[in-house]
């Protein structure tokens, strides 16, 4: 009986050193984290995800704006509620793998879907990958005069300045092909007594971490400020260009 309880012993402290080395070794595989300012110290998100999502948002957001009386569904809603509330077919004709799949933005009106993604060629791949994917199940469930593709000629631009002759960031996109949408952010050296125009005609960089780190979540909030109507989020003097702006 003690040789059983030795070995017994033996055998949980290798499992417990076994799972504190995993447990070791998967830390250092996860990305670091973004230390964006108010968001949750221990986050493992990177900050090029973060900014993706504002991204997502913000290009989600605009397509309503141009097109307010259409019913357009966010990456929020499942395929099957949008054959259902859009009214196209019957959703039980979805099979349970693809059912609660979300594209990025889909027009039931326009009978048109946008997949959006980073403007580089791995993002072109994969947004024409999954746009052919969602119409596919969509267009098995729909009735056939509802039949829906890929959307075309959407693109647009927006400018945030922090300050007066400040660091000016810049989100665009475009839809190179049918189905599929390409955002990048950029940025724009300070320029003092200069107009935002003016910066905006300067050379495209891409846009720095510490730019990123410093003022990456004010930024989705004063975004979402001059979409929405609210208040401008503490701390942020400058102004927001939208799409509207910038023609």
């Amino acid at each position: 009986m003690k040789s059983s309880g030795t070995r017994t012993r033996s055998t949980l402290e290798l499992a417990g050193f076994l799972l504190v080395l995993v447990a070791a070794l998967g830390a250092q595989a996860e990305p670091p984290s973004s230390k964006l300012p108010g968001r949750n110290p221990d986050s493992k998100e990177p900050w090029g995800a973060f900014l993706g999502k504002v991204a997502h948002e913000v290009i989600g957001m605009e397509y309503r704006v141009q097109r307010s009386s259409n019913r357009v569904f966010l990456n929020t809603i499942s395929l099957s509620k949008i054959v259902e509330e859009g009214k196209l077919g019957d959703p039980e004709r979805l099979s349970s793998l693809v059912r609660l799949l979300r594209p990025d933005i889909t027009d039931t009106d326009a009978l048109v879907l946008f997949e959006v993604k980073p403007d580089n060629e791995e993002g072109r791949m994969e947004g024409r990958e999954q746009a052919g994917r969602y119409l596919a199940a969509l267009n098995k469930a729909v009735e056939p005069d509802k039949k829906l593709a890929g959307g075309t000629g959407f693109e647009g631009s927006l400018f945030l300045e922090f300050e007066n002759g400040g660091a000016l960031w810049q989100l665009s996109w475009r839809t190179p092909e049918p189905g599929v949408t390409l955002y990048r952010w950029s940025y724009r050296r300070k320029k003092p007594h200069a107009s935002w125009k003016e910066r905006a005609a300067q050379k495209e960089e891409e846009l720095p971490r510490e730019e990123i780190e410093q003022r990456g979540e004010l930024a989705e909030q004063a975004i979402r400020g001059a979409y929405e109507g609210g208040e401008r989020p503490k701390g942020f003097q400058g102004q927001v260009y939208l799409p509207v702006d910038c023609r």
